[in-house]
């Protein structure tokens, strides 16, 4: 459970919340240094240590100090966050490790921003976005592979203004945050917000900062690089769906759609007769494609009636064109012209006394009479599960 603010919340400005689990030996560092930030500053402002089940006495160092520690009992990075962040009393939340690889007297730089109007003001430790990174502060595979490439795929799917998507140190306000209505409880919390942010057109900025070396002696670092890396890819893609299946699926039709286009004249390519088994591999591959595309619009409508994506115009105008009785229209034109082809095929039989057939030329009935059969019943199939999906949100 995470013990509830009674407090007046107009009466503070700013909330520094840091996750802490097992910190003592770097959280009284973290601590003072947010304490002498908002005081040479003059802000007014708390200290909200949300503890996640120390056994190492961090709730009497937090305490001693004069810190608020909330105690969250679900574990996990994210849950640390959501309860630590939920009961912070400020107009403004700044969120930062408690290991001292973040420098809270850089506070002064995030609260700038957030008084100027934006709703997240985002850290960046990378030479790329004008941080700095000092000697054994983070992990080769990390500092040159994980994070730029992550970032750029943020920059380039979600349209993310940043250079540095793992970077714990952040600011936003407390109206935006709780707009957002996050749900990782994991390491993905701090990607989440990101990706979300942006979806939703909220104003971000970016402030360079220095990372510095763990401090911690007592035990190693809470994050694991394959398994967190990994996480965040499955989230990107989770929340991406042009990338996970749209464009796959289009990349497929049209290849299907090549392979017909030099099979069904019977084309000779470099000395390769391209017939029957070129037609069945393009089926193929048309069939996976359209699936594929499929896939894309039930994630999109389920994830924008869930609220995990925010409503796009573009999208309810396609559902006032393409109903579900234009759906059931197409994929019946689709399963009769397919079926025709295949009583084409069925009747050359017949005229053979269904006897032995020149397969290079029945194929040519067969193969795309079973394909248009099959995208025809897919077609009628996912018409009716779309209009399920999208019922919450009209």
């Amino acid at each position: 459970m995470v013990e509830a603010a009674s407090a007046d919340t107009n009466a503070i400005e700013l909330s520094v919340v840091i996750p802490c689990l097992n910190e003592v030996d770097t959280l009284a560092t973290c601590i003072e240094k947010a304490m002498r930030a908002i005081n040479e500053y003059g802000i007014a402002g708390e200290i909200v240590v949300a503890d996640n089940g120390s056994t190492d006495g961090s709730q009497d160092v937090a305490l001693g100090l004069g810190a608020r520690v909330i105690f969250v009992s679900e574990r996990g990075y994210g849950c640390a966050l959501m309860g630590g962040i939920a009961a912070a009393r400020g107009k403004y939340v700044i969120m930062g490790d408690a290991d001292d690889s973040y420098d809270f007297l850089e506070i002064p730089k995030f609260m700038n921003r957030l008084r100027e109007g934006y709703d997240l003001v985002q850290g960046c430790r990378l030479p790329s976005g004008g941080g700095t990174v000092k000697p054994g502060a983070m992990p080769f595979s990390h500092r040159w592979l994980g994070n730029p490439i992550f970032s750029a795929m943020a920059r380039r799917w979600f349209k993310a203004p940043i250079h540095d998507v793992y970077c714990g140190m952040r600011g936003f306000t407390k109206v935006h945050y709780e707009s957002l209505k996050q749900r990782c409880t994991g390491m993905e919390f701090a990607t989440e917000m990101i990706i979300k942010s942006s979806l939703c057109g909220a104003r971000i900025s970016e402030v360079p900062i220095t990372l510095h070396p763990d401090g911690r002696k007592t035990h190693p670092p809470h994050l694991k690089t394959v398994r967190d890396g990994w996480r965040t890819l499955r989230f990107f893609l989770m929340y991406s769906p042009r990338w996970l299946f749209l464009f796959p699926g289009f990349v497929l039709i049209g290849l299907g759609l090549l392979g017909y286009a030099l099979a069904m004249p019977g084309m000779t390519i470099m000395g390769a007769r391209l017939d029957a088994h070129t037609l069945l591999f393009s089926s193929l591959s048309i069939i996976c494609g359209y699936q594929a595309v499929q896939f894309a619009v039930f994630t999109k409508v389920f994830v924008t009636s869930e609220g995990l994506h925010p409503e796009r115009p573009g999208l309810t105008k396609l559902f006032k064109i393409v109903t579900l009785e234009v759906g059931l229209a197409t994929g019946a034109a689709a399963l009769l012209i397919g079926l025709a082809m295949l009583v084409v095929a069925i009747l050359h039989w017949k005229s053979v006394n269904y006897g032995a057939l020149d397969y290079t030329e029945t194929m040519r009935w067969v193969i795309p009479g079973a394909t248009l059969t099959a995208l025809g019943v897919q077609t009628i199939l996912s018409s009716f599960f779309i209009s399920v999906l999208g019922m919450a949100r009209r």
